[in-house]
């Protein structure tokens, strides 16, 4: 990740809470201590309730992520923060358990970053002031943007073959896509939905946008629990 992008990571709202602690964890390590720098002293020490699949458990969080780096997909996920959206978090979260290349955040760069539960610390994360430089980026590096939204003229997600590199782009609950975003986009897919409401959720379309790449491109056996 280039400096650039590492400052970006570094503007998230400030660090006012701790990690919380999960229902289920680990005590201090009992036996010898384990000779292996990927361990931490004071987790060793006292115990690991991080929100960390068991194969971290007692890791330091700049080896996670190092090893995360190792496996990383090549799709990345964008979303519009004009508003200061909450559900920001809960995409952040999402692309952390599918492993997504960042997070890029387009508009305000402080968000609300609650529903994260602290997977921005191991989560790739990266600011575009505007659309414009979001799509500029992303056709520097050779990635199409498409946008998620249940737009007029929209190609229905379950019927389009996502690229293998892509950037999957998001607009804010409510509104949806900004106009900006739909001149940028390469492509907008949309969602199928069967009942009475005109939207679903923004971090479940993120959700299920993620989980339909998952479906097509992964390994599914190299997950872990």
């Amino acid at each position: 990740m280039s400096d650039e992008a590492v400052r970006d990571a570094e503007l998230h709202e400030p660090e006012a809470e701790a990690e919380p602690e999960a229902p289920h964890g680990v005590g201090p390590w009992a036996g010898p201590l384990p000779d292996d720098p990927h361990y931490d002293p004071e987790l060793l020490a006292r115990g690991d309730r991080r929100n960390v699949v068991d194969r971290y458990r007692y890791w330091t969080t700049e080896a996670i992520v190092a090893d995360l780096d190792r496996r990383r997909h090549p799709f990345h996920i964008a979303i519009e923060n004009w508003q200061h959206d909450f559900n920001i978090g809960s995409v952040v979260r999402t692309a952390n358990a599918f492993l997504a290349a960042e997070v890029h955040i387009v508009g305000n760069r402080r968000w609300n970053r609650r529903g994260a539960m602290v997977t921005d610390r191991y989560q790739h994360l990266r600011h575009h002031p505007d659309l414009a430089a979001l799509a500029g980026w992303a056709h520097e590096h050779g990635l199409p943007v498409l946008g998620v939204d249940n737009l007029p003229g929209s190609v229905p997600l379950e019927t389009y073959v996502l690229p293998r590199a892509c950037v999957l782009l998001f607009g804010q609950e409510g509104p949806g896509l900004s106009e900006s975003a739909r001149v940028h986009v390469d492509a907008v897919l949309s969602i199928a939905q069967f009942g009475s409401t005109r939207s679903i959720n923004a971090g479940a379309a993120a959700a299920i946008a993620m989980h339909a790449w998952i479906r097509t491109h992964a390994a599914i056996g190299a997950g872990h629990d």
